[in-house]
């Protein structure tokens, strides 16, 4: 037969607990933000976390609705940041970005791109990345960057690849 601690040395194992950092004590009812589960409360706990992280099955209906794709496909291809206290969604697709935007003048695959194309009036994206913001082309070997393409939004993501969470 098995005897239940009293409740002193309930109360001891607790305290001892507390006084290693290993247990805090909360009222009940009190749910804290996940990010993993409730990026709704934990958007608008944080305000801004730039981390992208991937996406829980409840927002598979929301992502159906922006960007008209459903099923594992659209949560393993969906990912989700904070931003001014909201979930922001963006789904990788075919040469989207999700990261940062990259700002860069100065590219490794582009410098690569004009050694063996010294006039190039266009380096694709294979030699860039597709995080850059920038047109590039080669002028006499050297990678040169024209016309911003892309908009990035003030936490340095693609505007138009991140949409809010409505």
């Amino acid at each position: 037969m098995m005897t239940s601690q009293p409740r002193s040395g309930l109360r001891e194992w607790l305290t001892k607990l507390s006084a290693l950092g290993l247990f805090c004590a909360m009222p009940i009812g009190i749910v804290h933000a996940s990010p993993a589960s409730a990026p709704r409360a934990y958007c608008a706990k944080v305000v801004n976390d730039d981390r992208v992280r991937p996406v829980p099955s409840s927002l598979g209906p929301a992502i159906k609705r922006l960007f008209n794709i459903g099923g594992a496909y659209a949560l393993q291809t969906t990912s989700y940041r904070c931003a001014d206290g909201k979930v922001m969604l963006c789904n990788v697709g075919a040469n989207l970005a999700c990261g940062k935007a990259n700002l860069s003048k100065s590219l490794p695959g582009a410098t690569a791109w004009c050694k063996d194309n010294p006039n190039s009036d266009f380096i694709p994206m294979a030699a860039t990345g597709h995080d850059t913001i920038y047109a590039w082309r080669c002028a006499n070997g050297i990678a040169v960057t024209g016309a911003s393409i892309s908009q990035v939004d003030a936490r340095g993501f693609f505007v138009d690849n991140w949409k809010r969470l409505p």
